[in-house]
């Protein structure tokens, strides 16, 4: 039986495989080169290579240890890049839902649906009790939801991850490989060089968030879930501008 990398280990393997991915894609981008390039908040041109970059870190050093998590972290960057090409500029559930109910199938309402299935489906992996399944996939959703909701200015949510991860680093490794992925692009993100965009930011959030599920036992993921539905209940209102 192989044994899972420790803490340093999926640290390292998350950030070196960032920066690898980073660096082919920068070099190579697959697809349209405008695919690849966006405005940030201040009007600067910045690259998005980072997000798949490190959604490949990040479910790449996972894998060993938890594939359910590696799921979520796939599927949260496959509907996170939908996203970012479709450029839809709806915000909050609710505008997303009325579209849905008009027959308009949004980019927003494929990451709702999208990366909350991927979730509940990593949460049902990961315990054993439909009670724990549930509350593993309410923290895994919540948490890319909340990395997101926080990615508005340079660095945010790579901070955000190294925040969130850190405690998760005294009951495993798991919470290292977000952490070790963020922590590799970091410096350009802060530079306003490149953005993780809906791509990383959605990736990373689930990869902390089945750290945390992993982690956790029922009273555990019962206070994350809480305090998640209630950040993604005031980012919901403050969208509106309640």
């Amino acid at each position: 039986m192989t044994r899972a990398p420790g803490r340093i280990g999926t640290f390292a393997a998350a950030f070196g495989a960032t920066r690898l991915a980073y660096g082919q894609l920068r070099r190579r981008p697959p697809g349209n080169p405008h695919d690849w390039q966006r405005t940030n908040h201040a009007g600067r041109p910045v690259l998005l290579q980072a997000g798949p970059a490190t959604a490949f870190g990040s479910a790449a050093a996972v894998l060993p240890a938890a594939p359910a998590a590696a799921l979520a972290v796939a599927a949260a960057a496959v509907c996170g890049r939908y996203d970012d090409l479709r450029g839809d500029h709806r915000r909050g559930f609710r505008a997303h839902l009325a579209a849905l109910r008009d027959g308009e199938v949004t980019s927003g309402a494929v990451k709702l649906f999208g990366v909350g299935a991927a979730s509940l489906l990593a949460g049902t992996l990961l315990k054993e009790k439909p009670v724990d399944k549930v509350l593993a996939g309410v923290v895994i959703a919540g948490t890319a939801h909340l990395v997101n909701l926080v990615d508005v200015r340079p660095g945010r949510a790579g901070l955000t991850v190294l925040a969130l991860g850190a405690p998760g680093l005294l009951r495993g490794s798991l919470a290292a490989a977000p952490m070790g992925a963020a922590a590799a692009v970091l410096g350009d993100d802060l530079g306003e060089v490149a953005m993780l965009g809906d791509t990383g930011a959605h990736a990373l959030g689930a990869a902390v968030g089945g750290a945390i599920a992993a982690g956790n036992g029922r009273l555990g993921l019962a206070a994350h879930a809480a305090g998640l539905v209630a950040a993604a209940v005031w980012g919901e209102r403050r969208t509106r501008g309640e």
